[in-house]
């Protein structure tokens, strides 16, 4: 069934996407700093359902490509998309999709919710780490696995956690005074 975007649902896939840039400029100084792109990925597709949540997350990206300095530290272009963690934007592209398709069969009930955003975290690191490897492999010398997921993942699994449950406590209030038709 195709559906027609209208000004309302364009109207959420921009609030969405720039949600989502904004989450990306703010960075939490840590040893490993922190953004909040996969908090506002997991809340927009929650909230906005499978179609719209999508649209938002491939907008951003493709916004990004373009040259909109809208990936973390203001970065963009395609250059940001081939480098080292470009595999961890294109990955969120995963999350949508698990955080969107568990919304979509499942409903918003808070356990699921936060299911299906923990396995599209991981669905993004594990497509990120692979994207990683290869590209530091090719350009800098082989690494291991382990030693990628010490510098790309595991520092975010607490952050991350928390991200989830901060969006799954918002999605449902959200939800109810937006009321996207995604």
């Amino acid at each position: 069934m195709n559906q027609r975007l209208t000004a309302k649902d364009l109207s959420y896939i921009a609030m969405g996407v720039a949600l989502i840039a904004v989450c990306s400029w703010i960075s939490i100084p840590l040893p490993v700093p922190i953004t909040l792109q996969t908090f506002a990925i997991c809340l927009i597709t929650a909230v906005l359902g499978l179609r719209l949540g999508l649209w938002a997350v491939v907008v951003y990206i493709l916004l990004g490509a373009a040259g909109l300095p809208v990936f973390s530290g203001f970065r963009s272009g395609i250059g940001t998309l081939l480098g080292t963690t470009g595999g961890y934007i294109i990955g969120f592209v995963f999350t949508a999709l698990a955080v969107g398709l568990g919304v979509k069969r499942f409903g918003r009930k808070p356990p699921l919710l936060a299911l299906f955003m923990a396995i599209g975290i991981l669905l993004c690191y594990a497509f990120g780490t692979a994207w990683f490897v290869l590209v530091y492999t090719r350009t800098s010398g082989a690494i291991g696995v382990l030693t990628a997921l010490s510098l790309c993942v595991f520092p975010y699994l607490l952050p991350d956690a928390v991200k989830i449950l901060l969006a799954v406590s918002l999605t449902g209030r959200l939800h109810s005074l937006l009321k996207p038709r995604g």
